[in-house]
C-alpha cells in the first residue's frame, strides 16, 4: 500500500514527506511508556519525556514542556513580556519567529513556495495545508449537503454562506 493510501497528510518539503514516511515504514520507533507516542530517534523520545517528569512545568497554570526554552517562551503568556519589536510600526512579540513572520507583511516576503504549483506564502504551515489541495483531502464535511472542505474555516464559510447558519456568538463582534 503506498503512502498516498494509508495517510493524508502531505507536506511542502521532501525531507519532512521522507520522516513522516519513516513512521509508515515499520522501522524501529522509540515509544514512550507514559502516553505510547513514538518517536523516530532515542533522542526525540528523551526530549519528549520531560513533558511527563514535571521538569520543565510553568508554576502558574502547571503545564510542562519539552525544554527550558519552551517553558520561558510560554511563560511570556502569563508575564506579558514581549520583547521583540517591528522596526516598521513597532508592534511587539513574544518571539523572535513571530516577529519574522509579522515583517513578512510588510515586505510582501513569500519564502515558502508550493512544490505542485506557482503559489507561494509567508509561513510553512500555509503551504502544508495548501497541499490538500493537489492530495484532494477533504476531511470536513457538511452534514447539511454533500460538500466537504479541506480546511474548517471554509466548512464554516459554507454553512454560513449556503445555509444561513451563523458562527456561534458572531453577534458579539457586531459593532455597537
Amino acid at each position: 500500500m503506498s503512502l498516498r493510501m494509508m495517510c493524508h497528510d502531505a507536506f511542502a518539503q521532501n525531507e519532512y514527506v521522507n520522516h513522516h514516511e519513516q513512521i509508515h515504514s515499520g522501522e524501529q520507533l522509540y515509544a514512550c511508556s507514559q502516553c505510547s507516542k513514538c518517536f523516530l530517534s532515542r533522542k526525540d523520545l528523551n526530549i519528549h519525556i520531560n513533558i511527563h517528569t514535571n521538569k520543565y512545568m510553568c508554576p502558574e497554570c502547571d503545564k510542562c514542556f519539552r525544554s527550558r526554552y519552551d517553558l520561558e517562551r510560554h511563560r511570556r503568556i502569563h508575564s506579558g513580556e514581549k520583547p521583540f519589536a517591528c522596526g516598521v510600526c513597532s508592534k511587539r512579540f513574544t518571539t523572535a519567529a513571530c516577529l519574522v513572520r509579522h515583517s513578512r507583511l510588510h515586505t510582501g516576503e513569500k519564502p515558502y513556495k508550493c512544490p505542485m504549483c506557482d503559489k507561494a506564502f509567508n509561513e510553512s504551515c500555509r503551504v502544508n495545508s495548501h497541499m490538500k489541495v493537489h492530495t484532494g483531502y477533504k476531511p470536513f464535511t457538511c452534514s447539511l449537503c454533500d460538500s466537504s472542505f479541506s480546511i474548517a474555516s471554509n466548512l464554516h464559510r459554507h454553512l454560513r454562506d449556503a445555509h444561513s447558519i451563523e458562527r456561534p456568538m458572531s453577534h458579539l463582534s457586531e459593532k455597537v
